[in-house]
């Protein structure tokens, strides 16, 4: 036999095996003979028939598959060659597929897409695997489109319209006909919608559902942020209408429902431009000498009630969205500004957390439920920061938000400073625990009246933060407690935080020794204080950002649910979100579950609530990645006007396509190209987390410092590009 004919017989074979596969693993459950295969497969030549039947009998001895019953056949489940998974494109058009539970992910070639798009869920086909080759397959069925609506640009022909998707993960433009522009025009940002993609044409259809605006307008990228998302900016008329109409005064027969704290000396510490006060706290000295301290929170279930429209899209919305210089709310400002903010010398509707703590911050007592209050004084800060330390009540002008210098009184003064004493002990004990204390740099920018960057600074978590940040802390835990324990089981809401992937801990322990810092992987609590004395030695180091975001990143994410399994960062066995229900819907849930059990209510539906778990925790993930492009929005904004300047910059990620440089005095991050770089060939050498010269062999490691230009801003595709200025002694 020729070697072509050889080849052909053997490619005819291995057809031959993939359609068996494909037979018995669309029905795994069902059995087939030879007959009903080769049927499915249109096999009708008696040659084929013969190679399918000793096709079957190799296999089964193989024990790739089983014979069931005598010539019936069935799928082995460990040889299962079609999976369910998520569709994950990289920027060259090609794809991974993640398979929840498997070790490796598949790769899709661009031509084996299949018209699936960026996280889709997706029927994926593994080829029969070939040794040493990576897992290789094709899309055979989209279960689930991730979105249907892109935000791109009119490129306008002369009886209809592309749109060209911003995202560079999307690899085909959208045909959109004249009479459904909805009166986009050549150049302009939009938002798409697909309506239809037919099996023969090469771009799927679509309809322009909203106008964007003039790409690079400072509003048009911000919409565009929040519209990639699927996130709103406005509030529909109805909504808007039905929260104007809420009638949000404070009533007498109310209030003799509450437990009244209004004579209690209260106070909210915030941030200086916060307009929505959501948590409050009360202090006084007990006849014991004990202290009774009381965490206040806004009572928006009392105005936001279920199964109304103003619930409807609060539950949809799930979160308020904090982009660079703008938040877009979770609710109208008629409650998120004014109803609901704990604003002083106002009485407000709150649920309550009211502690009774000793000397040593232990918990002598606990009380649960709502109340009403009248807040005393209104703090930043860095007002309330003074405080702690000069022990003064003289608040300097150039700190004050009352735009002058003021005093407040001696009763506020003890009782911030003791609260801040007691919230030392509270912090002390949790990082005993096996805490993690991430104090990560935040980029903030001052903006002129037109919200151009006119200058970059960093939030730093300071003790008046970590005062509040404590009894929030405090209330959370303690709540979700008291509901945690009861019997029989109740149905809740919890924050949980599952303990870090050991893969993941293994290579940031490998990237951090480079630095001189080694991780203990001898037990949980070893692990837990050797990360912590990672964050500790990086404080002030120029890879200070750097490892806090890829110690951040080797961490489980937080999500909510019912299925409580403890928090690993904070090192609570039991924890919630009870403190800000303002800005976040679960918080909303938790008041009125507790509400209801306080109430003697019976367990709540679980599987309701799960849905709504799941609901909150995608559209957290949503919003913190529309914040995240907001702020590298404003990063290359702020970059424009620096292009001639030189900076000192960290490698922060090295990749087959180039190098990420965060700049040391502004945290601004770009890239650096590989085909840019000038003098050699550079490859990418993974295992060293480097990029090393062919010929010279001159390397550039994450971590290390260099010095870089910036060559190109885009503030449409958000892209900002530096060029290496070679070192002078290099």
């Amino acid at each position: 036999m020729s070697k072509k004919n050889k080849k052909a017989k053997n490619h005819r074979k291995n057809e031959i095996t993939k359609g068996i596969f494909t037979v018995l693993e669309k029905d795994p459950n069902k059995s087939f003979n030879y007959k009903q295969i080769a049927a499915k497969i249109d096999i009708t030549d008696a040659q084929e028939r013969n190679t399918l039947i000793k096709r079957l009998t190799e296999l089964k001895e193989k024990k790739r598959i089983k014979e069931v019953d005598r010539g019936q056949y069935q799928v082995l489940e460990d040889t299962k060659s079609y999976h369910v998974g998520t569709v994950d494109v990289t920027g060259k058009g090609n794809a991974y597929i993640v398979v929840e539970g498997m070790d490796d992910d598949i790769f899709i070639p661009a031509n084996k897409l299949n018209k699936a798009f960026h996280k889709d869920k997706v029927e994926v086909y593994i080829y029969p695997r070939s040794k040493s080759k990576k897992l290789e397959g094709e899309i055979v069925k989209i279960l689930e489109r991730y979105k249907t609506t892109f935000v791109g640009i009119v490129d306008m022909q002369k009886t209809f319209a592309f749109v060209r998707p911003s995202d560079f993960r999307m690899y085909t433009d959208i045909f959109v006909s004249k009479d459904k522009l909805n009166g986009a025009n050549d150049g302009e940002k939009v938002l798409v919608e697909i309506t239809d993609w037919p099996d023969d044409v090469d771009s799927p259809f679509g309809r322009v559902t909203e106008v964007l605006g003039i790409p690079g307008e400072h509003d048009t990228e911000i919409h565009s942020i929040l519209a990639e998302y699927g996130l709103p900016y406005s509030f529909p008329a109805d909504v808007q209408n039905f929260a104007d109409g809420l009638d949000t005064s404070i009533k007498e027969e109310e209030i003799k429902k509450r437990r009244d704290v209004r004579d209690v000396l209260t106070f909210t510490i915030d941030p200086k431009d916060a307009k929505d006060f959501d948590d409050a706290l009360s202090f006084q000295i007990l006849e014991n000498g004990n202290y009774e301290i009381g965490i206040h929170i806004a009572d928006v279930s009392h105005y936001l009630q279920k199964d109304t429209i103003l619930d409807d899209e609060a539950y949809e919305r799930a979160t308020s969205v904090y982009l660079v210089d703008r938040v877009v709310p979770m609710l109208p400002e008629v409650l998120s500004n004014n109803a609901c903010s704990l604003r002083p010398n106002e009485e407000k509707y709150t649920f309550s957390a009211i502690f009774e703590l000793d000397k040593n911050a232990t918990i002598r007592n606990q009380w649960f439920g709502r109340t009403v209050i009248d807040s005393n004084e209104r703090f930043a800060y860095e007002e309330a920061q003074y405080i702690i330390e000069t022990g003064s009540g003289n608040i300097p002008e150039e700190i004050s938000i009352r735009d002058a210098a003021y005093s407040v009184s001696k009763e506020v003064v003890e009782a911030t400073l003791e609260m801040d004493r007691l919230a030392k002990i509270m912090r002390s004990k949790r990082m005993d625990q096996g805490a993690l204390s991430f104090d990560k740099v935040e980029v903030r920018f001052n903006l002129d009246e037109n919200s151009e960057p006119i200058g970059v600074y960093f939030k730093e978590s300071k003790d008046a933060n970590k005062l509040i940040e404590e009894f929030m802390l405090l209330a959370n835990r303690k709540v979700a407690e008291f509901i945690g324990k009861q019997k029989p089981k109740k149905t809740f809401v919890y924050r949980i935080h599952d303990d870090p992937d050991p893969d993941k801990l293994m290579a940031l322990n490998g990237i951090v020794s480079k630095f001189g810092h080694k991780l203990d992987f001898k037990d949980k609590k070893s692990i837990s204080s050797s990360l912590n004395q990672l964050l500790q030695d990086v404080k002030g180091k120029k890879e200070q950002n750097m490892v806090d975001t890829l110690t951040i990143r080797s961490m489980s994410k937080a999500i909510y649910t019912i299925d409580n399994i403890g928090h690993y960062g904070l090192a609570f066995d039991y924890y919630t979100h009870f403190t800000s229900p303002i800005r976040r819907y679960p918080d909303v849930m938790v008041h009125r579950l507790l509400q209801h059990y306080l109430d003697g209510g019976s367990s709540a539906n679980a599987e309701e609530f799960e849905k709504k778990c799941k609901h909150s925790s995608d559209m957290e993930y949503l919003a913190s990645s529309a914040e995240r492009d907001s702020i590298k929005y404003m990063q290359i904004k702020f970059m424009q006007d620096h292009k001639d300047e030189e900076f000192r910059g960290v490698i922060s990620g090295v990749t087959e396509w180039g190098i990420y440089v965060e700049i040391i005095d502004n945290k601004c991050e770009g890239m650096i190209r590989i085909r840019d770089i000038k003098g050699d060939y550079y490859i990418f050498d993974e295992k060293q987390y480097a990029i090393v010269g062919e010929r010279t062999k001159k390397k550039y490691t994450l971590g290390d410092e260099i010095t870089v230009m910036v060559k190109n801003t885009d503030l449409v595709k958000r892209h900002l590009d530096f060029a290496l200025i070679p070192d002078k002694n290099n």
